[in-house]
């Protein structure tokens, strides 16, 4: 009898090691696509708050609420079930849609800049506009856009864990999709609420609270800047790096080969010499992506402009590809008010 409950322990204590071995493969595979989904998420976080830009304090939580079970229905039940199928059937496949989520990128970081370098300002979701049609219209337009990097995001992820079982790789993928929408929406609610807070603040008698709200008021738009430019770099730095390896692996190694030669001289510098190797890897692949995306810019803006999304009121071309998918036409003029 004790030979038996001895036993049964052992089985136990065997499962519980499985167990543990189970999450700690999930949690470090869940942690390895999350930080190769970097660049996109940061996007997705400043890409967001434009969309409640404009509503009612009261509508912007609401909002972002809607738009993060959009996001999570997005990725659980249609871009997860159609990738799990892909990886099991035709896994070849996936290096070409994770090196079109990589021009995507490298399109989005591109425009930016040349927008930027042109001192055009970039097309933007319009202002909400009251009452709950143009609201649904809007978190509708939201959750399209969502969904285009959610692809990429979701792409990536499975790519990091190609070599794990099917299982495995579901379970990864539902962890980083539950992480990476809490995590980009709870930013995104932060980054609205944040005037509205330090609103707040500056009607408080103590004095600390009333510079705190004052800071936090004037400081929002140099943080939404610093956001955009953090993620304009990034999705630069992963679209190029996702095209270089992607060449790589197609047979191409010139590209990858030059820029291990530019690594070299900083493999053996004592301490930073990994720091060192990351960073120019990264330049590279930054550099890789813009002129990438220019490539695409110059083949997709003459595309865009003769489509009825693609035009503004000014004549410029949209040059959004997000805002064409999620169905963005600019405000037409109200000629009423100048008459």
């Amino acid at each position: 009898m004790s030979g038996g409950l001895v036993a049964l322990l052992d089985d136990v204590a065997a499962l519980a090691r499985i167990a543990a071995a189970s999450l700690d493969d999930v949690a470090a595979g869940a942690a390895k696509a999350g930080v190769k989904a970097a660049g996109v998420v940061i996007d997705d976080a400043a890409v967001t708050p434009q969309y409640v830009s404009g509503a009612q304090p009261s509508r912007e939580l609401p909002m972002i609420k809607r738009i993060f079970w959009g996001s999570l229905r997005n990725k659980l039940l249609i871009i997860l079930p159609a990738l799990l199928l892909i990886s099991a059937f035709i896994p070849a496949v996936i290096p070409f849609i994770l090196m079109l989520g990589g021009t995507y990128l490298c399109y989005e970081g591109a425009e930016k800049v040349w927008h930027k370098l042109r001192g055009h300002s970039e097309a933007k979701a319009p202002a909400v506009e009251r009452g709950p049609e143009a609201e649904a219209k809007v978190t509708k337009g939201a959750i399209t856009t969502d969904f285009i990097l959610s692809c990429e995001i979701m792409v990536i992820s499975m790519n990091e864990v190609a070599e794990e079982s099917l299982w495995l790789r579901a379970v990864i993928l539902v962890v980083v999709a539950f992480a990476i929408t809490i995590l980009v929406y709870g930013a995104v609610a932060l980054i609205v609420k944040m005037d509205d807070i330090g609103l707040h603040l500056t009607t408080k008698k103590s004095a600390g609270s009333q510079r705190l709200g004052a800071l936090l008021v004037k400081g929002m738009p140099a943080v939404l800047a610093t956001i955009t430019l953090v993620g304009t770099v990034a999705m630069l730095w992963v679209g190029g790096h996702i095209m270089l390896q992607g060449v790589y692996d197609l047979g191409w190694h010139l590209p990858y080969d030059l820029v291990h030669v530019l690594e070299s001289p900083f493999a053996g510098v004592p301490v930073v010499g990994g720091f060192l190797v990351w960073l120019v890897n990264t330049l590279c692949s930054a550099v890789l992506g813009l002129v990438w995306g220019l490539v695409a810019m110059a083949v997709l803006h003459p595309l865009l402009a003769v489509l009825p999304f693609g035009k503004k009121d000014d004549g410029h071309e949209e040059g959004a590809v997000r805002a064409a998918v999620g169905g963005y036409r600019p405000a037409q003029p109200d000629v009423d008010s100048h008459s």
